[in-house]
Parts: C-alpha cells; sequence; structure tokens
C-alpha cells in the first residue's frame, strides 16, 4: 500500500485495469451478506438499461466483513442478468470490491470510493446503501435519464 493512501497496491491495479469511467456506483459495506448481492443487481440492471453506451463500475469497498459480503458482491457482478433479463452493455461494466483497513468505519468506505471516483475520472459517481432494498425492489426504475439525479434524492 503505498503511504499514506487508503488504497491497496492491488485495488490500485484493478483501477488502472478499469481506466477512465462515466458511471461509478459505490457500495460501502460491513457485514450486508443478506441485501448486498441483491441490490448489486438492481444496480447492474440499471445501469445496462439506461446506461449502455457509458462506461460504468460499481466499486464495493469493503469493512471486513465475515459473511462472505464480497464473495457475494463479486457472484453478483458476473450473475446471468444479460441473459435472463435481454440487458446487454455496449461497453463493459466493470464491479470492483476492495477491503479497506482499519476494520468497519463508513467515512473510510466513502473516502475510498470517492478516491477510486477520482482516479477513474468519472464524469458521475453515487454511493448505495447495501440495505437499499427500495431500489432492490424498485429495479431500474430507480435510476434517472442523465448524469443528475442518478439516484433518488433520499439515498
Amino acid at each position: 500500500m503505498a503511504e499514506g493512501s487508503i488504497l491497496t497496491d492491488d485495488f490500485l491495479r484493478e483501477l488502472m485495469n478499469v481506466g477512465e469511467v462515466d458511471i461509478l456506483i459505490g457500495v460501502p459495506t460491513f457485514n450486508d451478506a443478506k441485501t448486498v448481492g441483491q441490490v448489486v443487481q438492481a444496480i447492474r440492471a440499471g445501469l445496462l438499461k439506461y446506461f449502455p453506451r457509458h462506461r460504468s463500475v460499481i466499486i464495493n469497498a469493503d469493512g471486513g466483513s465475515k459473511d462472505g459480503t464480497q464473495d457475494l458482491v463479486r457472484a453478483a457482478s458476473i450473475s446471468d442478468l444479460p441473459h435472463v433479463s435481454n440487458l446487454h452493455a455496449l461497453r463493459t461494466l466493470h464491479c470492483i470490491s476492495t477491503q479497506y483497513p482499519g476494520g468497519p468505519a463508513s467515512g473510510t468506505a466513502l473516502q475510498t470510493i470517492l478516491a477510486a471516483g477520482e482516479l477513474l475520472r468519472a464524469n458521475a459517481s453515487a454511493v448505495v446503501s447495501p440495505d437499499s432494498t427500495s431500489i432492490a425492489a424498485g429495479g431500474a426504475r430507480q435510476f434517472r435519464s442523465g448524469y443528475t439525479g442518478l439516484w433518488p434524492a433520499k439515498i
């Protein structure tokens, strides 16, 4: 890890492989296995439906979950969603999960996500709670067209 940085070398390498993005969606987690898979799938569905031409990434910043949260994020990001719902991206939709140092801290998770957005030169960023089951239940309807207001103001 670079001195004074919360971003690990492995995470930085993954970000470099992604390159610049148009849209970054951050999902901070800590032991959120009950809901996070459903939320990540809903985010993917919305990005694929409303922003198929945009370079997008979902960043999961995890505080050291012991319940398999990170594994569920990775599994949800490579699900068979396009085959089931007939949604296809015209660009690669990336999903990266990283564990930040120091244990669960929402400030550190947010700092990790925002630092990733800066490095990726994201044009738009949003942070979604892993407990946002209203997004999962509402599916892609929660996305807004254009870059302003990607998510409802209540989130």
